[in-house]
């Protein structure tokens, strides 16, 4: 009798169950190839950025078996890697899959919280000079201060305003513009735009549009395919170019402009949730948006640490930007000109 009123007091919730907890998994035990092949980055590295997101992921709790931070960064990190929750991750770290999915918004806050010391644009001169050498060293095409281009981020239809959604290759995306420098660290990421957005207009919609058209940079240029208007701090290749110094001049444009194509290659090899070959993000655009964000400041991280890609994924084309209908700036024309005369 004694067992069944107690089974009766367990089954009517006047006793209540011990909570049973599981051993957080220790990643960072492992060797440093075991985690940049999961985590993208070195053990130091890992503990580097554990330890800068850490005040804003420490939380106060009235229970034991807090979420450890290396735990939140490391699972994290491992989503951004593969592109989809992995519930062997997940399993293997101790944690529920309930825990993770309020793990990784948090984490992507803290990175995008730090963007500004990852991500700069170089409006000051010093910055500008050192990008200009690097950027005349791979083809001699000079005062370049950024590489622009857009790529397109696959996510599911939204519920909200579809249509918009849908890109010039039929797929719903993110139209998500990317500025590097020579050495592929971005100086920019904007993600906010549906697919069917023209990248021009992304770019003049943008602060670093606004301030070079506003004239913030008196003396450089970046340099953008045929989808972007010509513009005196813009240079584009010549749609038909007739004479050899405008061959040469388009041989040149092309070649320091795929650096940011490598770049975007980079990020998406690196980050496999960017790229269409791990599916679709199926999240709401606003949250693909952080998604971005915070893969653009990993990017640069990994490259200020110097942090090797094994291996960089032949990605699927973007859609065509489509036709241009910008007015021909005349301002532009004679500097594009007087540049093609002199190379």
């Amino acid at each position: 009798m004694a067992v069944l009123a107690l089974l009766e007091d367990i089954a009517n919730g006047r006793i209540r169950n011990e909570r049973v907890f599981r051993d957080y998994y220790d990643f960072l035990a492992h060797d440093d190839d075991w985690l940049i092949s999961r985590f993208r980055f070195p053990r130091a590295v890992l503990l580097e950025i554990c330890t800068e997101l850490g005040p804003g992921l420490e939380r106060q709790t009235a229970r034991s078996h807090a979420l450890p931070v290396p735990i939140q960064v490391l699972t994290t990190l491992g989503f951004l890697a593969t592109g989809s929750f992995q519930r062997e991750l997940a399993d293997r770290s101790g944690m529920s899959q309930g825990a993770l999915s309020r793990a990784i918004p948090a984490v992507l806050n803290g990175i995008i919280r730090i963007s500004a010391r990852y991500i700069r644009f170089p409006y000051d001169a010093v910055n500008q000079a050192h990008i200009k050498a690097q950027f005349a060293e791979i083809a001699g095409f000079p005062n370049v201060i950024g590489a622009i281009d857009c790529t397109h981020i696959a996510i599911k239809a939204p519920s909200e305003g579809e249509y918009a959604y849908v890109n010039r290759k039929h797929f719903h995306s993110l139209n998500v513009q990317v500025i590097c420098d020579a050495q592929m660290r971005l100086t920019n990421i904007v993600a906010r735009w549906p697919g069917s957005t023209h990248d021009s207009f992304v770019l003049t919609n943008s602060s670093v549009g606004n301030r070079l058209e506003a004239g913030r940079v008196c003396d450089g240029w970046l340099i953008g395919d045929s989808g972007y208007a010509l513009r005196p701090w813009l240079l584009t290749p010549l749609a038909n170019p007739l004479t050899v110094r405008e061959q040469r001049y388009n041989n040149i444009h092309g070649r320091t402009r795929s650096v940011v194509e490598r770049a975007i290659g980079q990020l998406k090899s690196r980050w496999h949730c960017l790229d269409r070959s791990g599916g679709m993000l199926l999240y709401h655009p606003a949250k693909v948006c952080r998604i971005v964000q915070a893969c653009g400041v990993l990017h640069n991280i990994a490259h200020s640490h110097g942090v090797p890609l094994r291996e960089v994924m032949a990605l699927a084309d973007d859609p065509d930007p489509g036709p241009n209908y910008a007015q021909p700036n005349a301002e532009a024309i004679r500097t594009r000109q007087q540049l093609i005369s002199r190379i």
